[in-house]
């Protein structure tokens, strides 16, 4: 089952901005999460039901921190499409 939980972050950078502009918002999730799954989420947190999900698999890199090799958490990226007259309230940039 889909959690609101597994909802990381709203992207909110120069390209995801202008995505907004025609309604795409871009989500950041844990890996484990589905397109079924965030439609669900979608649907019973704000009541909006998406047109389209596409979603992309980030592997984490591999960093060095003071000669200790170390590796950030993989996640997913989720561009959702919303309908014309669809807001979400924290949304608000």
């Amino acid at each position: 089952m889909a959690d609101i939980t597994d909802i990381k972050a709203i992207m909110y950078t120069e390209k995801t901005l202008g995505l907004q502009e025609d309604g795409v918002i871009v989500v950041q999730t844990s890996p484990r999460m589905t397109k079924n799954g965030l439609k669900e989420v979608f649907k019973e947190f704000f009541g909006i039901n998406p047109l389209r999900v596409n979603s992309m698999r980030v592997n984490g890199k591999v960093k060095r921190f003071r000669g200790v090799e170390g590796k950030r958490a993989d996640l997913k990226k989720f561009y959702v499409k919303l309908p014309e007259d669809a807001k979400i309230e924290s949304l608000a940039v």
